[in-house]
C-alpha cells in the first residue's frame, strides 16, 4: 500500500524492523551455514568483505522480472509463498468450511481476489458508490464526513488518525493525528531538485492523468486534473517533516486538547470528523506535525471544492488501483514498481492476492500456516539463542567504560524488561466481526481494512495490549518496538539461511544472531535509548553519558555520510543512524555470544575457515542482495536501512575480531570509539 501512514505505523509507532525484507536464490539443500560457491576468492578479504562473500552469487543471481531487489532469504520467502498458496488453494476450494471459520474467511477473500473474470468484467464499477459520495461533496462539512469515510476504507487522504499508545504514558491509548496524503513515496519526490526526481514527477503528472482517462474522463479534463492533483500534493509536501525529522520522537510528540486542536486548525470541524469515524467525544490528540496539520487547515479555506474533489477522487483510485481490472493494475505497476523500483514484470495474480491476504487476514491465515510448519522445537532453539544473545548484551553493557554507573543501571534494567516473542502470538487476533460477502474483490479488500480501522479504533479508553503482534508470522523479518519493549521473531525467519538446526554455531549466531542482536540493540540506538524499561519516552541517562552517546553516534552517521549508494548519491548518515547503530551491536553481540556458547566446545575449522572466519562468513552471505537502481534511489530517500553492501562492510570495519580473523589492517578507522 502506498501510504505515509503505513510507514510510520512500522518505523515509529513501535516498529524498528530489521533488515528490510530478506529475498534471495535458491541452493543446495546440503549447504548448511555459509555457502563456499557464493564466494568470491579472488578479491581480498580485507579489501571488500561482500565481495569475498557474495561475489561469485552476485554476478550469478540476477534480479527476476518482478522483483525489484533479490537477496538472500527468497529461497525462504518463496518456500513460504508456496506453503501459503497450499493453504490458500485449499480453503478457497473448500465453500463448505464451517461459515465463519478462519478456514472460510481467507477462502473467500483469496477466492473473490483470484476471479480474475469477475474482476475484468467489473473494472471500476464497484467503487461507483464512493465516487457518487465525493461528487455529491457541497460543503467542508460534507467534505469531512467523506475525508472520514476514506479514512476507515484506509484511503491516504489529507491526514491520517490511528490510535496508539501515548509517547510517554505507554500504559494508555492515545489518539494520533499524523501527516499523510501523498501519492508518490516521500516528500523529495516533490520538492527535490534532483534531475531523477524531476523525471519522476514528470512520470508521475501522466500516470494520474492515465488514471483519469481510465474512469472515463477525457484526455483535457484528465490533464487538468492531473495538474490539480500534482499542485495539491506538492502544497502537502512542501508541508512534511522529512524522513530525518521524524525520526526524533519528542518532535512528533505535540499532545493537544480538543480546544487546542480547534484553535490550531479552525478551517476543520473535528467534530465533524471525528463523528464520521465513530468517535463521539471530544479529547486529547496527539499531533505529530502541527506545522503540516496547519497548512491542511489552510487548504480547506483556499482550495476550491471541485480541486478537494479531483483529489479525493484521485486518492480512492490510486489507493484501489492494484485491485481491480488489468488497465487499472498495468498502469498502476507501471509507476509504482516500474517508475518508482525499476520492477520488470508484474507478479503473478496469486502472489499478489496471497500478499493481499495476509495484509487483511494475516492472523488468521498465520494460525494456518504455524499449524503447518512451525514445531516445538523451532521456538526452543530460538529461545534459547535469544537467552544467550541477551546475556552477551548484559555483558557488554556492564563492560562499557563510557557510562556511569547510574546509566549502566537503568540500561541492565531496560534489557531485563524486554519481552520476547516467538514464532506466533499467544492470543490470535479475532476476527468473528469481519464478514467477507461483498461481491467484488476490491470491496472486500476495503471492508476488510475498515473492520482493522474499527479494531484499531477499538483500543480507546483500554490499556494496550502488549500481547498483540505487529507482523503476521509468515513474515520473513523481526523488529523491535519501544513503547513495548520488545524484540519479536515470527516463524518465517526462523528457517535456513537464517536459522538452521543442521548447520553449525557459527553459521546461526553470525545469520540469525546478528538478526536478534540487532533488535536487541534497537532498544539503545538513537531513537530507542530515548525510551525506558516501561516504553515511556523519558530520559534516563546522565547529561554526561547523553553528551558520550551522542558523540559516538556522530561518528556513525558521518561513517556512513561517506558511502556512496550510486552514482553520486550517498547514504543519509542521519536517516539510517538507528538501523546502522543496531547494526553494529548486533554483530558485536552475536560474536560475544558465538564464543560464550562454544568456550568449552570449540568447533574446528570447515572447508580451510575458522570458526571466527565462518562467523563472519555467514553474516555477510546473509547480506547479499542485489537491488534495481531506481530502488536504490528510493531507499536513500525514504529507508532507515542502508543499502545492504554498507550494513556488512561498516559494522565490520568497527570489529577487531573481524579484522584479527583475516589478518587485516584496521584502515585507519577509528574502532575504539564505537557504541559497543
Amino acid at each position: 500500500m502506498k501510504k505515509q501512514l503505513t510507514l510510520f505505523m512500522l518505523l515509529m509507532v513501535g516498529i524498528l524492523l530489521a533488515a528490510a525484507v530478506f529475498a534471495g536464490e535458491s541452493k543446495p539443500a546440503e549447504i548448511h551455514g555459509f555457502n563456499p560457491a557464493s564466494m568470491d576468492t579472488s578479491a581480498k578479504p580485507c579489501d571488500d568483505f561482500y565481495q569475498f562473500a557474495n561475489g561469485n552469487w552476485l554476478a550469478n543471481n540476477p534480479i527476476p522480472a518482478d522483483r525489484s531487489s533479490w537477496g538472500a532469504g527468497s529461497e525462504l520467502s518463496e518456500k513460504n509463498l508456496q506453503v501459503l498458496r497450499e493453504i490458500l488453494d485449499d480453503a478457497a476450494k473448500h465453500t463448505t468450511a464451517s461459515a465463519g471459520s478462519i478456514k472460510q474467511k481467507v477462502g473467500a477473500f483469496y477466492r473473490s481476489g483470484m476471479d480474475e473474470k469477475k474482476i475484468e468484467t467489473d473494472g471500476a464499477k464497484p467503487l461507483d458508490q464512493e465516487f457518487s459520495r465525493i461528487a455529491g461533496i457541497k460543503n467542508t462539512e460534507d467534505l469531512l464526513k467523506v475525508i472520514a469515510r476514506l479514512h476507515r476504507s484506509n484511503v491516504n487522504v489529507s491526514f491520517g488518525f490511528f490510535v496508539y499508545q501515548d509517547f510517554k504514558n505507554s500504559d494508555q491509548n492515545a489518539r494520533w493525528l499524523y501527516q499523510g496524503g501523498l501519492g508518490m513515496p516521500d516528500r523529495d519526490y516533490y520538492t527535490s531538485d534532483d534531475e531523477k526526481m524531476k523525471g519522476i514527477r514528470q512520470e508521475y503528472v501522466l500516470h494520474v492523468q492515465k488514471m483519469f482517462e481510465l474512469l472515463g474522463d477525457s484526455t483535457e479534463k484528465a490533464q487538468a486534473e492531473s495538474k490539480s492533483v500534482m499542485d495539491f500534493e506538492t502544497r502537502l509536501a512542501k508541508a512534511s517533516m522529512t524522513p530525518v525529522e521524524q525520526r526524533d520522537p519528542n518532535a512528533i510528540y505535540n499532545k493537544k486538547t480538543f480546544a487546542d486542536l480547534v484553535s490550531l486548525t479552525p478551517n476543520i470541524s473535528w467534530k465533524v470528523y471525528f463523528d464520521g469515524i465513530g468517535l463521539a467525544e471530544p479529547a486529547d490528540t496527539i499531533v505529530g506535525q502541527p506545522l503540516f496539520l496547519k497548512e491542511v487547515d489552510s487548504m480547506f479555506h483556499d482550495v476550491s471544492l471541485d480541486d478537494w474533489k479531483t483529489y479525493l477522487r484521485w486518492q480512492l483510485i490510486n489507493s484501489t488501483a492494484s485491485l481491480l481490472s488489468s488497465p487499472f493494475v498495468n498502469e498502476d505497476f507501471h509507476f509504482n514498481s516500474a517508475v518508482i523500483r525499476g520492477t520488470k514484470e508484474l507478479r503473478p495474480r496469486w502472489k499478489r492476492i496471497l500478499s493481499s491476504t495476509d495484509q487483511r487476514l494475516g492472523e488468521a491465515l498465520g494460525q494456518l500456516y504455524v499449524e503447518k510448519v512451525f514445531g516445538a522445537e523451532a521456538k526452543e532453539r530460538a529461545r534459547i539463542m535469544v537467552e544467550n544473545l541477551m546475556a552477551a548484551l548484559r555483558d557488554r553493557l556492564m563492560d562499557l567504560d563510557w557510562i556511569g554507573e547510574d546509566t549502566r543501571k537503568q540500561a541492565i534494567r531496560k534489557l531485563n524488561a524486554i519481552t520476547v516473542k516467538i514464532g506466533y502470538p499467544d492470543n490470535w487476533r479475532d476476527y468473528s466481526k469481519l464478514a467477507v460477502d461483498q461481491p467484488a474483490y476490491v470491496l472486500n479488500v476495503m471492508q476488510a481494512d475498515e473492520f482493522e480501522f474499527q479494531r484499531n479504533l477499538n483500543k480507546l479508553g483500554k490499556a494496550p495490549d502488549r500481547t498483540e503482534w505487529g507482523i503476521t508470522p509468515p513474515t520473513v523479518d523481526a523488529y523491535y518496538n519501544p513503547t513495548f519493549n520488545e524484540i519479536v521473531f515470527p516463524a518465517g525467519i526462523l528457517q535456513p539461511p537464517f536459522f538452521d538446526a543442521k548447520a553449525d554455531d557459527a553459521a546461526n549466531y553470525g545469520a540469525i544472531g546478528s538478526v536478534i542482536g540487532h533488535e536487541l540493540t534497537h532498544g539503545f540506538d538513537d531513537q530507542g535509548h530515548q525510551f525506558d524499561a516501561d516504553g515511556n519516552l523519558k530520559s534516563w541517562w546522565t547529561p554526561q553519558d547523553e553528551e558520550n552517546y551522542k558523540a559516538r553516534a556522530t561518528l556513525v552517521e558521518k561513517q556512513y555520510d561517506e558511502y556512496i549508494a550510486i552514482d553520486t548519491l550517498h547514504i543519509n548518515g542521519k536517516l539510517t543512524l538507528g538501523e546502522n547503530i543496531a547494526d553494529f551491536g548486533g554483530l558485536k553481540i552475536a560474536y560475544l555470544a558465538f564464543q560464550k556458547a562454544t568456550k568449552d566446545k570449540p568447533p574446528g575449522d570447515v572447508n580451510g575457515y575458522t570458526p571466527d572466519q565462518r562467523f563472519f562468513l555467514a553474516f555477510a552471505q546473509g547480506w547479499r542482495r542485489n537491488i534495481r537502481p531506481e530502488t536504490v534511489r528510493l531507499m536513500v530517500a525514504t529507508d532507515p536501512h542502508s543499502p545492504t553492501r554498507y550494513r556488512v562492510l561498516g559494522p565490520l570495519s568497527r570489529m577487531p575480531e573481524f579484522l584479527k580473523a583475516f589478518g587485516c589492517q584496521s584502515g585507519g578507522t577509528n574502532i575504539n570509539q564505537t557504541l559497543w
